[in-house]
């Protein structure tokens, strides 16, 4: 089974790749379905049950919301951010929900009461993921028609129940030019071929678009990451969800304008660059999925970092690092996980890190095994890290953390630049540190919001 770089960069709605964008798509797809069962305009009820994280933190990060959305037949990389506000206050003012309406061409429109059709269970989870869900649909006498569990596995995959036991990623028997399943392979490939792990990730794409289409796919990704740094410099104001967190990126980019010297502060400008991709996030803006929505500032602050601090950056430049981390997190999503329900903050700040800190050593022109080290002391550090989201939202400590995360990982780089590539860890057995350590953690450090700051904050 195959995962390109582009399930990795996804474009998304915030606050969550795991509780919003995958369940907006699970949601879409049961719509989907009973169109292409010929059951749409049979259904006369339809309900949505959450289950695990979803349910204990769903109305933190949005589920229901996205749910409703979903079920509308919106999509997470088009769906129109203003607009879905909206939408959402009219099916709950108006009780009625357009099974399909954003897509062009017949809608059907039937009686929804979000109180009682969207249903949370904070302490039920289903066997497969911790991140699960149930749709049903009903016709007029009530009979059902329709039921379908779908499981949200981070960075915005889903995966049906169909497909539980076969692959969790992705069902793609593409075969790439290069396929690797460990970091010890893609350094054997990389000294074999002689080309560098952004270039034989790049040989690896082509197995599903063209060059052109990659190069000008992963600008497009950078551009949505830069255009949501810079919402997120501009936008002042109270994030919603209740806790009154002051959105302080804007301020604080302000101040440090006026003090000139960007060089001499450049990691102060790289912790506000991911935090303001954070609080866009919270809000429920725009972003790139980078590997999720959780920790989607540590890549562009990186890149930022790159562009703005390092001689001679260019666009080539942006193209190989987003190819770089992209190798890297596929090692995490084939071999650990980039959940935070399944492995806490690990998977996905600490994934992250580490592949912001092999891109940045790949564009630095790091050697496969400097790129290597670099991803690897990126994740060892974080090693251990929970995820206990206060209230259930992606705010505290999650907007400081990926500002946290993205200095660590241009140390990082900087770091194993210093070495040869030669160390004791190895990265694949950090991965596979993360993974048994995410086994052991207690399920109330992995966003629940029912353990650590989720529950010692509102205590004090």
């Amino acid at each position: 089974m195959a995962i390109s770089v582009f399930d990795l960069f996804s474009i998304g709605i915030g606050p969550s790749s795991s509780h919003t964008v995958g369940p907006m798509r699970a949601a879409g797809m049961f719509a989907a379905r009973l169109k292409r069962d010929g059951l749409l305009a049979q259904t006369s009820a339809v309900r949505a049950e959450l289950f695990g994280s979803l349910g204990a933190t769903g109305h933190g990060h949005g589920t229901p919301k996205a749910v409703l959305l979903g079920l509308e037949g919106n999509k997470p990389h088009t769906v129109d951010i203003a607009q879905a506000e909206l939408d959402v206050e009219r099916i709950r003012g108006t009780r009625r929900i357009r099974l399909l309406g954003a897509e062009i061409g017949p809608t059907h429109e039937i009686d929804f009461d979000v109180s009682t059709q969207v249903v949370l269970h904070r302490r039920r989870s289903l066997p497969y993921h911790a991140n699960g869900m149930t749709l049903f649909a009903y016709d007029a006498d009530g009979l059902p028609m329709l039921e379908k569990t779908y499981y949200s596995v981070g960075g915005g995959f889903v995966v049906d129940e169909d497909a539980v036991g076969a692959d969790r990623i992705k069902l793609d028997d593409t075969v790439p030019a290069h396929p690797f399943r460990t970091g010890d392979e893609l350094l054997r490939l990389s000294r074999e071929t002689g080309l560098s792990i952004s270039a034989l990730t790049l040989e690896n794409e082509k197995a599903w678009r063209t060059e052109e289409e990659i190069r000008a796919g992963l600008l497009d990704i950078w551009r949505v990451m830069e255009g949501c740094v810079s919402r997120g410099l501009s936008h002042e104001g109270i994030l919603p969800g209740g806790l009154k967190v002051r959105r302080r990126a804007a301020a604080a980019a302000r101040a440090l304008r006026g003090e000139g010297d960007p060089a001499g502060r450049a990691m102060e400008w790289v912790t506000l660059y991911a935090m303001a991709v954070n609080e866009e996030n919270a809000s429920g803006g725009r972003v790139v999925t980078a590997p999720t929505n959780g920790a989607a500032g540590i890549i562009p602050a990186v890149l930022h970092y790159y562009l703005d601090f390092v001689p001679g950056a260019d666009e080539e430049g942006v193209v190989r690092f987003l190819l770089a981390a992209g190798a890297i997190g596929l090692l995490f999503k084939e071999n650990a996980s980039i959940s935070g329900a399944e492995v806490g903050c690990q998977g996905e700040v600490g994934s992250a890190c580490s592949m912001a800190a092999a891109g940045l050593a790949e564009v630095l022109g790091g050697s496969p095994e400097q790129v290597e080290n670099a991803a690897e002391i990126g994740m060892e550090h974080n090693l251990g890290l929970t995820c206990d989201p206060v209230g259930g939202l992606v705010q505290i400590p999650c907007i400081e953390r990926n500002g946290m995360a993205a200095v660590k990982a241009v140390t990082a780089a900087r770091m194993a630049l210093r070495g040869d590539g030669r160390h004791h860890v190895s990265l694949d057995k950090v991965i596979k540190t993360m993974k048994e350590t995410g086994a052991d953690m207690k399920v109330k450090y992995k966003e629940t919001a029912r353990g650590g700051l989720a529950v010692n904050v509102i205590e004090c």
